[in-house]
């Protein structure tokens, strides 16, 4: 069954452009593919599963998201996300609530 996956991926050069290429146009059940690098959207069309396009594309060692859940994500828990999980790995053996609030105040 056809359908189309769309990706945010933080691509800054034409070097990460052709990395997501060369990914893409290895993998089976890909059509066609279409790498934007200004938005940083690739969209992938063909035979495919959104999470093994997903998977794939991060192989590039490029951060990669669904492009909704990446519009969605990106004002709120991508920040929370890098502060509170350090914070609470750091927390866990002495205080495992007192460390994540901190970080919820500083974001």
């Amino acid at each position: 069954m056809s359908q189309t996956v769309v990706l945010k991926v933080g691509m800054s050069c034409q070097g990460c452009v052709g990395a997501v290429k060369r990914v893409l146009g290895k993998m089976e059940g890909v059509e066609s593919y279409e790498v934007d690098l200004e938005q940083q959207k690739v969209t992938v069309k063909g035979n495919v599963q959104p999470d093994a396009v997903l998977q794939t594309v991060s192989k590039t060692g490029k951060k990669t998201a669904f492009w909704e859940a990446e519009a969605l994500a990106e004002t709120e828990a991508k920040p929370a996300e890098t502060e509170v999980k350090p914070a609470e790995t750091e927390a866990k053996p002495t205080e495992p609530e007192a460390k994540p609030t901190e970080a919820v105040a500083a974001a």
